[in-house]
């Protein structure tokens, strides 16, 4: 009998140690003293869940190596990969929100605005684009032709100017989100290693652009996980073939 209650005893510590758990405090991004409470955590291997408190703090079981993922209604949802158990800063954006499409019936427009001359309209209905609304479009014909004068080559120019301007603004997005530092804090990738697997592992635009908002954290988890798998030859980039001198 003695020997079980011993047993017990002993056996209970290491019951209790082996019940391993992650904390940390949740707070505003763009205010960084604001914390959070009732921000949702999830565990996303065990399953678990819970949300912070009222001091936006939090505490869920978990191993080195889960997926932690923080959502709250009004911010976009982040995903943390534990590399330590160690007490955790996170940090959520607000979502940004947009106005939604409106009907707009029955409304009377001024006919000093709608009458009003505009000296750019003037331009683009010489160009058969229209103008004002009590202006008709030329129908004019040369040789069987309309007097087109470039709006096609002008509106392809546009489309161009836009898809460039489209394609800059989430470039200028992931490297404001694809940083040394984001990995370094997820991965604890240093020096050579970070800067190949910053390489290997950049997010396309159209990858980006697919999934709106783009979740960069769970992202970077999810590559780190690939780049483990790889050999350590793999992981260094390939030297570039030397030009031969002629």
């Amino acid at each position: 009998m003695y020997k079980l209650i011993i047993f017990l005893l002993l056996a209970l510590p290491i019951g209790v140690f082996a019940q391993t758990v992650t904390t940390g405090t949740v707070f505003d991004y763009s205010k960084k003293t604001l914390s959070l409470p009732g921000v949702s955590i999830r565990n996303l291997n065990s399953k678990k869940s819970t949300s912070t408190n009222k001091e936006g703090k939090y505490t869920i079981g978990a191993n080195i190596g889960d997926l932690i993922e923080f959502s709250a209604v009004g911010y976009h949802t982040d995903t943390l990969y534990l590399t330590n158990l160690l007490n955790r800063t996170i940090y959520l954006p607000v979502k940004t929100n947009n106005l939604k499409d409106v009907d707009i019936t029955a409304v009377r427009m001024n006919s000093q605005i709608t009458d009003a001359k505009d000296p750019l309209a003037e331009k683009y209905t010489l160009l058969s684009t229209g103008g004002n609304l009590n202006r008709k479009r030329m129908t004019d014909k040369v040789g069987g032709l309309n007097l087109n004068l470039g709006y096609g080559k002008y509106r392809r120019q546009q489309r161009k100017e836009a898809d460039i301007e489209e394609k800059e603004m989430y470039l200028q997005e992931i490297d404001e989100n694809f940083t040394a530092k984001a990995i370094t804090d997820i991965t604890k990738l240093e020096g050579e290693e970070l800067k190949n697997f910053m390489i290997i592992y950049r997010p396309s635009v159209e990858t980006v652009k697919a999934e709106r908002p783009y979740r960069y954290a769970y992202y970077i988890s999810r590559a780190f996980v690939a780049w483990k798998k790889l050999t350590p030859q793999e992981r260094k980039l390939q030297d570039l073939p030397k030009l031969k001198a002629n």
